[in-house]
């Protein structure tokens, strides 16, 4: 029996089949090469989406700057004002609609604003965490507090002593609550020192040679 010829086309006095790697590259060709397939557009479409979802977190500060489109904007305010879970998944992908009007240098301002605001939030805690180990540091040590008078100098001496005394007197062990899980209750006192220590580490910083708190 004779082999059935197969299915294709010449082109330039080439044999393509139909199916073959040369099919499937010509016939990409002929529709722009490049063109992105319909799950590039899909997946392309989700992450804008979840960009969208990401600026209603965003500071206003941040938002200002980026002057995004007024009909965007106002379709943010709406997703934030919904409270229906329906009608917030609507809203969204509405917003991820308005998302694919943007240009890259649009969607790019956006994705730096939302970097910044993350390292700003990273900074913020790892501060507020300074703040508190040199607290406790202060009222468990009197040597804790020459290290620090020695690298914070402007720190007014007799008010920090004072609230130190004040925050041991305040604070004895609780140890029927530390046995059921709960918190020790502390004073002003130890409130007082905590925003004395925040105050001082923003305005100055670490100092060089301070050795970091353990």
């Amino acid at each position: 029996m004779p082999r059935k010829p197969k299915k294709g086309y010449f082109v330039r006095g080439q044999f393509i089949a139909e199916g073959s790697p040369e099919d499937i590259a010509l016939k990409a060709e002929l529709k722009g090469g490049d063109e992105p397939s319909r799950t590039d557009l899909k997946r392309e479409s989700t992450e804008l989406q979840k960009l969208g979802e990401s600026l209603l977190t965003l500071r206003a500060d941040l938002m200002q700057r980026l002057q995004l489109p007024e009909k965007l904007l106002e379709a943010l305010a709406d997703a934030k004002r919904i409270t229906n879970f329906e009608g917030k998944r609507r809203q969204m992908q509405y917003v991820g609609k308005l998302m694919r009007g943007l240009d890259e240098d649009a969607l790019q301002a956006i994705r730096d604003a939302l970097d910044q605001q993350r390292q700003g939030s990273a900074s913020d805690a790892l501060a507020l965490h300074r703040a508190e180990q040199w607290r406790d540091k202060l009222i468990a040590s009197d040597e804790a507090l020459q290290e620090w008078l020695a690298a914070y100098p402007e720190t007014d001496t007799q008010q920090l002593r004072a609230l130190i005394r004040q925050a041991r007197k305040d604070a004895p062990p609780d140890r029927d609550a530390v046995s059921r899980g709960l918190a020790p209750r502390h004073g002003r006192a130890y409130r007082d020192i905590f925003q004395i220590v925040r105050q001082q580490l923003e305005q100055e910083g670490p100092p060089s040679g301070l050795a970091p708190l353990q």
